[in-house]
């Protein structure tokens, strides 16, 4: 009866979940569409003045100038998109238009963080985007995939570096990107680490999250899925998704599994059947973003990224739990998104099954209880797994000025996981605050002439 109990809630929860997340893609993609209908509309009575060198989004400045500044990349996470997806939504709130160089490149929302981070190489450099043939063997997809005529920051280059402010995931794919420019891993481009001037993580997932293994992934490894979860649903999704292969609905939103040819143009019906029994596709091949968040996945990626000497890093962690009496509750119940509330109470009360390893030799469950919904904040500071690198806990900017390279400098920030992204009134004053500091940060502190810095030790 107690096992019939469990199941129960579990279905029920499960089927809450799904509704929750179906309804609120629902409303972001309509809102997406009726933005677009009232723009052709405007259009139509009213002649735009926007130049299509600025539609673009392309900086096409000289190489050669000195005086030009340094773009500002913003990366986005998982299930996110840039700019010319979802119609005119900002992944990033608008944030993009508080300066006047800023680049919001659109890479995979459910790739791999390999996969993203050889995008953003190509988005930004130009060509077409090549995987690597052994990455692509051993994952079974297309070696090469979309082709930039030309790159949006064509001239990057170790004397022309560039500002990373990547989201969720998306600084964890900043840092992939990073170590692959110090590993000459692009053919044709020598590259170094000095490409990348500096690394801003806004909610970044370093270290994993329990959440993962709440939505379906198996704590024994962090790769496989569970029979029966949320992640099986979205599996399913994607996959069909995909399969059909509508262009209207593609253009407005796209998972990045294109690569791995899974249209019923190239797979037929049993290409589908093949993916949907788990054969084939990034699901079967584990080449998609969740095994990378699980907390084995982080210690896989951490274990390979290092943080360079050269470069400027800071991080923003976000938490919506506080301490009660010994126990961890979620705090101000109502800023936190219908999305992520009933996560953020189950991240507060996490186990790691008894009976399984845990992740890694010294593991506690209550430091990870802390969290913004999504992730654990205790992950979200700097990269601690395996390797502990340098940091450095701020509360106030002026406690870390001058800025010192090669420190992860992080701050702890009352909100939720989405709290400064897509919906700007939610954060109020907070998301000018932070915004205004990031890019201050970026023009005025975070600049390299190396070396400069007496106490500074390549």
């Amino acid at each position: 009866m107690f096992r019939f109990s469990v199941a129960a809630l579990q279905l029920i929860e499960l089927f809450v979940s799904s509704l929750v997340h179906l309804l609120y893609g629902f409303y972001i993609f309509s809102s997406a569409v009726a933005g677009d209908l009232s723009s052709a509309l405007n259009d139509l009575f009213f002649n735009s003045n926007i130049g299509p060198s600025i539609r673009d989004g392309q900086l096409t400045g000289s190489a050669n100038s000195d005086d030009d500044l340094p773009p500002i990349v913003l990366v986005h996470g998982i299930f996110g998109f840039g700019k010319g997806r979802l119609g005119g939504l900002s992944y990033f709130a608008g944030a993009e238009k508080k300066d006047d160089k800023v680049l919001v490149p659109d890479l995979g929302s459910l790739t791999s963080i390999y996969d993203r981070a050889r995008e953003l190489f190509y988005y930004l450099k130009g060509g077409q985007v090549d995987y690597g043939e052994e990455h692509s063997k051993a994952c079974g997809h297309s070696q090469f995939g979309r082709t930039y005529e030309k790159g949006h920051y064509p001239q990057w280059d170790e004397d022309h570096p560039i500002h990373f402010v990547g989201h969720s995931a998306g600084a964890q794919v900043t840092r992939c990107l990073q170590q692959m420019l110090a590993d000459k891993a692009f053919k044709g481009y020598d590259t170094s680490e000095n490409w990348v001037l500096s690394v801003t993580s806004l909610s970044g997932a370093f270290n994993g999250t329990t959440r993962a293994y709440l939505d379906g992934m198996q704590p024994e490894d962090g790769k496989s899925m569970k029979s029966i979860c949320l992640l099986q649903l979205l599996r399913v999704g994607v996959i069909v998704y995909d399969w059909i292969d509508i262009p209207i609905l593609k253009y407005y939103y796209n998972f990045g599994f294109d690569h791995y040819n899974m249209s019923w143009r190239k797979a037929g019906v049993w290409g589908l059947v093949d993916c949907l029994l788990g054969n084939s596709g990034p699901f079967a091949a584990g080449d998609w973003i969740l095994p990378d968040l699980t907390i084995q996945g982080s210690l896989r990626l951490n274990s390979r990224l290092n943080t360079f000497p050269s470069t400027y890093y800071f991080s923003y962690a976000t938490k919506r739990t506080r301490n009660f009496l010994g126990f961890t509750i979620p705090s101000n119940v109502l800023g936190i998104h219908p999305l992520l509330f009933i996560r953020v109470l189950q991240m507060c009360q996490w186990r790691h099954p008894p009976d399984v390893p845990p992740p890694f030799k010294g593991y506690r469950d209550e430091e990870w209880w802390d969290n913004d919904g999504a992730l654990n904040t205790v992950s979200m500071t700097h990269p601690r797994f395996p390797v502990e690198h340098p940091s450095r806990f701020v509360v106030k900017d002026s406690e870390c000025q001058p800025l010192q390279p090669g420190i992860w400098y992080y701050k702890v920030v009352e909100g939720d996981h989405i709290l400064f992204v897509v919906n700007r009134e939610r954060a109020g004053v907070q998301f000018d605050l932070i915004y205004d500091s990031i890019f201050e940060r970026c023009r005025k502190h975070a600049f390299r002439k190396i070396p400069t810095m007496p106490d500074h030790v390549q």
